[in-house]
């Protein structure tokens, strides 16, 4: 009987055969653990990557970025292009919010949904995909799951996105999420042999470190625990969450 994880990556590997190492595919990176893996599982294939990390300001981007850059070089070959840093400040946009404040951000029981951040994928995209045009690349890889709760997040909104940009700029751009059929659990076993040590996924780091407590480091408590692998990640708050 074929096991989870190799019905999982045929799946992914299929998805993943139209990014070759002869055109340069974008890859929009958070340096979170799904971006992480997919932007990993590419380069391992032979993927030429072009990375790129969106910074607006908000409270836990300092440490994120600081683990994405060590990821990258963990897992840097030739195809692996250096990171392009977009800033794109949204503190006019989002004023008094808690992603800006770093007050009242949502704690490890509350939904998903507590996390939204109103047009995220929109603005992260759409700098990364003029970018790809200005720069002749045609493809954008996203690592959106299909379990991911937000309107912004499926296949239909992608498709729509990037059509409208195509006709403004007369240059196409395809959008691919090839994680996009997976939950959580699929894709952290594609990640099983990858230093996931150096992904960062806390909305309220302390000292550098994971707090423990947020919805996001719940989150990736709950990932490596479902995954059946050992947590590596150093959290401030020690304290076991309760799955």
């Amino acid at each position: 009987m074929v096991g989870v994880s190799q019905l999982t990556a045929e799946r992914v590997g299929l998805a993943m055969n139209r990014l070759s190492a002869q055109t340069t595919t974008g890859l929009l990176f958070s340096g979170g653990l799904d971006s992480a893996i997919l932007l990993g599982r590419l380069v391992t294939r032979g993927a030429r990557v072009q990375p790129f990390y969106v910074d607006s300001g908000l409270v836990w981007q300092a440490d994120e970025l600081r683990f994405g850059r060590k990821f990258l070089q963990a897992v840097a070959r030739p195809e692996l292009q250096p990171l392009v840093v977009l800033d794109l400040p949204l503190r006019d946009l989002y004023a008094g919010h808690w992603s800006l404040t770093g007050d009242e951000t949502p704690g490890e029981s509350s939904p998903d949904e507590a996390v939204y951040l109103p047009g995220r994928n929109a603005l992260l995209a759409i700098k990364a995909i003029l970018w790809c045009q200005l720069h002749g690349i045609r493809k954008l890889a996203l690592a959106v799951l299909g379990s991911s709760p937000f309107a912004d997040a499926t296949p239909e909104f992608f498709a729509a996105f990037a059509a409208a940009l195509d006709r403004a700029c007369g240059v196409r751009v395809e959008i691919l999420a090839p994680f996009s059929g997976l939950v959580k659990r699929e894709v952290m076993d594609l990640g099983r042999r990858l230093p996931l040590q150096f992904t960062f996924s806390c909305i309220a780091p302390q000292d550098g470190l994971h707090c423990g407590r947020c919805n996001k480091c719940a989150e990736r408590r709950k990932a490596f625990t479902t995954a059946g692998t050992g947590d590596p990640t150093r959290y401030a708050a020690t304290t076991p969450l309760l799955l």
